[in-house]
């Protein structure tokens, strides 16, 4: 589906009827995000089951895995009260019908059980194969969020929504293209501005200030003292973390470095490393380079400028987390083309 094809909602609105119809009638629907869930992904979840109960009135379920840990986002869900349950906390054979948004299964980022069934991806990432058998899919990589394809979906079958759900849709567009400034289409501008005059300015405004605890900033210096500059490519190594979302967080915070282009994050959480990656070059795909750096180690995805990814199964020591970052560095350099490069510290001790 292309932008230009976008304002009729021709090809939503064929889309989500034959979806609907088929789903209707069938049972407990279950809606399942990526762990530890952004904005993007809640919000095209609580969506989704808005359009489920008013167009076919199912019972419906959104969980997640992991945790909501980023203080916006935890916000986000207290403020705009939005309905969601631990993954592992419930029984999956009561769900007659398994919807996945802002993730696809096998992508190493949602804990949904690789052999259970899903019925239908919404996505705005690259298709992976094992979308292949999936009955519907509706994955659009051109797309700066997936939050913009259930706005669509919702006007295309004309259903209203209240001020809370608006809000939740705008800050996922606003916070996934960082303010339409990264990876977005005219499809994205288009909700933005439409969604934009109903919203809970109070609300967001929380959201976007929210209070975090002083361990917060403990990670800010940990990122800062650890980060080191390969010419225009910065890496930083959090070691061990609380929650996941800070790595992303920091990732953002330290693209602004002057004559920085592409930032490598990482941090260590439940036996698993989180990775983040950033690049401002509109050359690279950021999913593609983040697969190839951690090819046969763990799982990424992501693109255009953002990605992320996991590495399982990874001791939690000092040393053995500092050896995964310089083999990390060194195949990020490479896929680069600029290895071998000194590395020079971002701030001297």
């Amino acid at each position: 589906m292309t932008a230009e094809a976008m304002p009729d909602l021709k090809q939503a609105f064929e889309f989500t009827e034959k979806f609907l119809g088929w789903m209707r009638g069938r049972g407990a629907v279950l809606i399942v995000t990526h762990d530890h869930p952004d904005p993007d992904s809640l919000a095209a979840a609580m969506a989704l089951k808005h359009l489920i109960t008013i167009k076919t009135g199912q019972p419906t379920t959104v969980a997640f895995g992991g945790m909501i840990g980023r203080g916006e986002n935890r916000v986000m869900v207290d403020k705009l009260e939005i309905d969601v349950v631990p993954l592992d906390s419930l029984d999956l054979d009561r769900f007659q019908v398994v919807c996945m948004v802002d993730s696809q299964p096998g992508t190493g980022n949602n804990s949904f059980p690789l052999e259970r069934k899903v019925d239908l991806v919404i996505d705005h990432h690259p298709a992976r194969e094992s979308c292949q058998g999936i009955r519907w899919v509706d994955v659009r990589d051109e797309y700066g969020a997936t939050a913009t394809m259930l706005f669509e979906y919702l006007q295309a079958q004309q259903v209203s929504f209240g001020t809370k759900l608006a809000t939740i849709l705008f800050y996922a567009i606003k916070s996934e293209t960082q303010d339409l400034g990264r990876d977005w289409i005219r499809a994205d501008r288009r909700a933005y501005l439409q969604l934009l005059p109903l919203v809970n300015n109070s609300i967001l405004f929380d959201i976007i200030h929210p209070e975090v605890p002083r361990a917060y900033f403990a990670h800010f210096s940990h990122a800062i003292r650890n980060a080191v500059i390969y010419s225009d490519v910065l890496v930083f190594n959090l070691y061990e973390i609380d929650t996941p979302d800070m790595v992303a967080e920091l990732a953002d915070f330290l693209l602004r470095v002057d004559e920085v282009k592409v930032v490598l994050g990482m941090g260590h959480y439940k036996q698993s490393m989180a990775l983040s990656f950033r690049t401002l070059r509109h050359d690279l795909n950021a999913g593609e380079i983040l697969q190839s750096v951690v090819s046969g180690l763990g799982t990424g995805g992501g693109h255009g400028m953002i990605a992320g990814g996991q590495i399982p199964a990874i001791s939690g020591d000092r040393e053995s987390l500092r050896q995964l970052e310089q083999t990390l560095t060194q195949r990020l350099l490479q896929v680069l083309g600029c290895y071998p490069v000194p590395g020079l510290p971002l701030v001297a001790e």
